[in-house]
């Protein structure tokens, strides 16, 4: 535990010698909300073996559920639950095609589901406010207020810490199994007495309300949601988190997160103190980012977390 914890502790300490004790831990709060959502994109598509194009959506119903019952006099702490609940259902909903479409034609009705719901949040204007957004007030629990960065980071920490202690009891246990099976080998799976499509659709609950989770946090966070930021580049942005962290291990949901929040940070902090016009040119923050991506992709094509779970534990097995 002590050496995974390490590097993380390095990392925090040179973002605050460089940038400031509240601009770092505002970013380190950002990075662990997107590593909760992170953390249902490993189960979906790491584990399960779906393509998912749409998870957004299902961030999206967790921070608006979350938003709308604070705005009412909710308790934050128990709409955190309504929101990893609104989560999980809209994680079951985007599942039912898998019980008749498979592969690339199952993740194009994931993208459809996520544009449904985002055209929804912005018709429904009585209760969502539609384009104009909702402002959300600081987290608060029996009278404390998360209203400074590090209250924020710790909260999220925690969360992150409970989500991802859950995730691991899942991951060893039947329902963990049955996922990998049906990954690995659908029919096989099928054949061994799995039932593929309600394997699949826990799968999806159990991402949708991890992703719901991270919407609720992320809403206080901001302070203020409308339905274009959980939009198609959001989705992408936490299906290439998974794989750029490595979509089969817990621990990559935390490396991906890093990388897409951190990294674009670090290129537009470069750009202002590089010489020259070039690097101030449109675009150049797109390409740099781009370029990120591709090699880690070359350089680590298992992802910055490395094998998963179940090959560590066959290999040393094999030893």
């Amino acid at each position: 535990m002590l050496r995974g914890l390490l590097p993380w502790m390095m990392i925090l300490a040179l973002a605050v010698a460089l940038l400031g004790t509240d601009y770092a831990l505002g970013k380190a709060t950002l990075v662990v909300t997107y590593a909760i959502a992170g953390l249902g994109v490993v189960i979906v598509v790491g584990q399960a073996g779906q393509i998912a194009l749409g998870q957004a959506a299902l961030v999206a119903l967790g921070a608006y559920a979350q938003a709308v019952l604070v705005r009412h006099g909710v308790p934050a702490l128990l709409a955190l639950l309504a929101g990893a609940a609104a989560g999980a259902l809209g994680g079951a909903l985007a599942s039912l095609p898998a019980r008749r479409l498979g592969g690339l034609y199952f993740g194009m009705s994931t993208l459809a589901f996520a544009l449904i719901v985002e055209e929804a949040l912005v018709r429904a204007e009585p209760l969502t406010s539609g384009s104009a957004g909702i402002a959300v007030a600081a987290f608060s629990i029996l009278g404390w207020r998360a209203d400074s960065t590090l209250a924020q980071a710790a909260v999220s920490l925690v969360v992150f810490a409970v989500a991802a202690f859950a995730c691991g009891r899942l991951l060893r246990s039947r329902h963990g199994r049955a996922w990998r099976a049906v990954r690995d080998d659908e029919v096989a799976a099928a054949a061994c007495g799995i039932a593929p499509a309600a394997v699949k659709m826990q799968a999806f609950v159990v991402g949708g309300a991890l992703s719901g989770l991270a919407g609720a946090l992320y809403a206080h966070w901001i302070g203020f949601i409308s339905p274009e930021q959980f939009g198609l580049v959001f989705s992408f942005e936490l299906l290439m988190l998974a794989f750029i962290g490595g979509a089969r291990r817990l621990a990559g949901a935390a490396w991906g997160a890093l990388v897409i929040v951190a990294i674009p940070q670090a290129i537009a902090v470069a750009r202002d103190v590089l010489p020259g016009e070039w690097a101030r040119a449109a675009g150049l923050e797109l390409v740099l980012f781009g370029a990120v991506i591709v090699a880690v992709v070359l350089l680590r094509p298992s992802g910055l977390a490395g094998a998963d779970l179940h090959e560590d534990a066959r290999r040393q097995g094999s030893a």
